[in-house]
């Protein structure tokens, strides 16, 4: 949690104010058994009612004091903690968008999701417990231990004997309860990741009558968040009854030596009862504690979670300054013998990889599933560094590159169509801000997308929902595409970003990229081998090896894994042609 305290940046003197504050209530409180004593002892035992009035006065005083000190103290505890939560959702978010894919696989969508929401709110939590307890509790169980001690140094040994007894109490529930809060937190992941899967694959679910199948598993996981919790909870709910039967015990021992020290005429009445509000008080302060001890505990596991992500440091970073000028002569973009693996010391995903490809023409790359089609085009942006070899565009290294120079040169249409919540007009700026109007519609002309966006209502101002769901799947796909093309990409990726067009559509948005006036580098990712028949070159993927490299008609002579891929297609059109007749 101490690693977390530099959130509190701007927000230190309002700290500092709201717990000076909460200590100068505990003053008050302290006083208010001392002035109750006296008005027993001189105002009703010898009978002032005058005495009796004016004292009764200065403890409304110290009440309305202390109500406007503990107002004051809340509301600066509430400022300071909320300020915090934001300062590290924000700091947290940047840091994950820092992380390389690599290290956002390790933890999950569903784990940053969790410590971004449910541990950040835990540990804003303690922060605001911290304000306006740390002093306080603690001043108050040791300054009616001194008071007390003032009072009678005998009696106040039972003091002493009651605060060691609940202290020990306290550490062993903290003990035991730290692990399960620990537990509850990870297991708060699992729910998240079953609930995304489960509503993100809604309509799969239906299909496959798979409701019953979800909620079976959601329930496991759901009662296994439940045992953790009940067992937490009951351990930390002992704390109450034992601290209250201790303290309980202690009341009866103070009024039975009190009384008999008042009998011996050694201590007054007024001193008995102080001495029994001090104890009351040391109740209270420690019950505090008590509840203090457990929300600490699970702003502790939280913040342990928080610093997991804080302490994982990019695998790939940003070391560049100044984006480096191209080299004569040098294609576009090239892969000089690249070999990936995803973990260290794993199987390759690609071995020893090698192409070259200039502006203005197309590379296809085709290959079956898992081959390492999506690999290729994770490696050009940089989303992970090639385990061997080098891939380089303009003849530079991408690791020379600034990510966010290289990143300009490329626009990426991704496999999954993805839109963000908005309009048509934010998702087509997303990659480049300062595009006009026109730009937008030649882009969405090329991506054949300028039918469908005409029709609609508000043109480039209709919203769009999230994850764009009010599109048919081949209007993201075209849509998308028109992102990227707004961008005015140097190299145009497209993974498998045509699966939902027909091949009439997928034809025209081909010529018109390759008509385009800006004349990008195109590397075409597809299954189809007639949506890359076109292509200068074409790379053939087996197992992560390049089975063939080449034109389409050279690769139908010279590759035995691209010829199966065509026959299969072409036996599977003609049996369809069949089955139409």
């Amino acid at each position: 949690m101490r690693k977390l305290l530099r959130f509190l940046k701007g927000y230190r003197a309002v700290s500092i104010l709201g717990t000076l504050f909460k200590f100068s209530e505990a003053i008050g409180e302290l006083i208010v058994p001392l002035v109750v004593a006296r008005i027993i002892d001189v105002g009703i035992d010898g009978g002032n009612s005058s005495y009796v009035w004016k004292m009764g006065g200065v403890l409304i005083g110290l009440g309305l004091v202390g109500l406007l000190f503990a107002v004051t103290a809340q509301y600066m505890a509430a400022r300071a903690s909320q300020g915090f939560g934001t300062n590290l959702r924000g700091s947290l978010y940047r840091h994950i968008h820092s992380l390389s894919l690599s290290d956002i696989d390790r933890f999950g969508a569903s784990g940053l999701l969790t410590r971004i929401n449910s541990d950040s709110i835990q540990t804003q939590m303690g922060v605001a417990m911290f304000i306006r307890l740390v002093l306080r509790a603690p001043f108050l169980v040791v300054g009616s231990l001194v008071m007390a001690i003032s009072i009678s140094p005998k009696i106040s040994i039972i003091f002493l004997v009651t605060a060691l007894a609940v202290g020990l109490i306290l550490w062993l529930v903290m003990t035991r309860t730290s692990p399960y809060y620990r537990k509850i937190q990870n297991n708060l992941d699992d729910i998240s990741l079953l609930t995304r899967e489960s509503l993100a694959g809604a309509r799969v679910v239906r299909a496959f009558s798979g409701s019953k199948q979800e909620q079976n598993d959601f329930f496991v996981s759901a009662d296994s968040l439940k045992r953790k919790s009940v067992k937490a909870n009951a351990l930390a709910a002992l704390l109450n009854p034992l601290t209250y039967a201790v303290i309980n015990i202690a009341v009866i021992a103070v009024l039975y030596f009190g009384g008999k020290t008042v009998y011996a005429g050694n201590l007054s009445q007024g001193d008995v009862i102080a001495l029994v509000n001090y104890l009351s008080q040391i109740l209270l302060a420690l019950v505090v504690t008590a509840n203090l001890a457990v929300t600490f505990t699970k702003a502790a596991a939280s913040a342990a979670r928080i610093n997991q992500v804080f302490d994982t440091q990019p695998k790939i970073t940003d070391t560049a300054t100044e984006c480096p000028a191209p080299v004569d002569g040098s294609p576009k973009l090239a892969f000089e013998n690249v070999s990936f693996s995803y973990y260290e010391g794993g199987k390759n995903a690609l071995k020893e990889i090698g192409f070259a490809l200039n502006g203005g023409e197309t590379l296809g790359i085709i290959g079956s599933t898992g081959s390492g089609k999506s690999t290729v085009v994770n490696l050009i942006p940089r989303f992970y560094d090639a385990s061997e070899g080098a891939v380089r565009i303009d003849g530079i290294d991408v690791k020379e590159y600034p990510a966010r120079d290289l990143r300009k040169k490329i626009g990426l249409v991704p496999q999954k169509a993805v839109l963000f919540s908005g309009t048509l007009r934010e998702n087509l700026l997303y990659g480049n801000p300062n595009a006009d109007d026109q730009t937008l519609w030649n882009a969405l002309d090329a991506a054949q997308a300028l039918d469908f966006v005409q029709k609609l209502p508000d043109g480039l101002d209709s919203r769009v929902s999230r994850g764009g769901r009010n599109f048919s799947g081949g209007q993201r796909q075209r849509l998308t595409v028109a992102r990227a093309l707004a961008a005015q990409p140097e190299i145009l990726i497209l993974d498998d970003s045509s699966s939902a067009l027909d091949y009439a559509t997928e034809a025209k948005m081909r010529h018109a990229i390759e008509t385009l006036p800006f004349h990008p580098a195109v590397v075409l990712v597809s299954q189809r081998a007639f949506s890359l028949s076109h292509a200068d070159k074409i790379l053939v993927l087996d197992d992560g090896n390049a089975a063939g490299y080449g034109t389409h008609d050279e690769l139908l002579k010279t590759c035995e894994v691209y010829r199966e891929i065509c026959n299969s297609q072409t036996k599977g059109a003609e049996q369809m042609k069949e089955a139409g007749k």
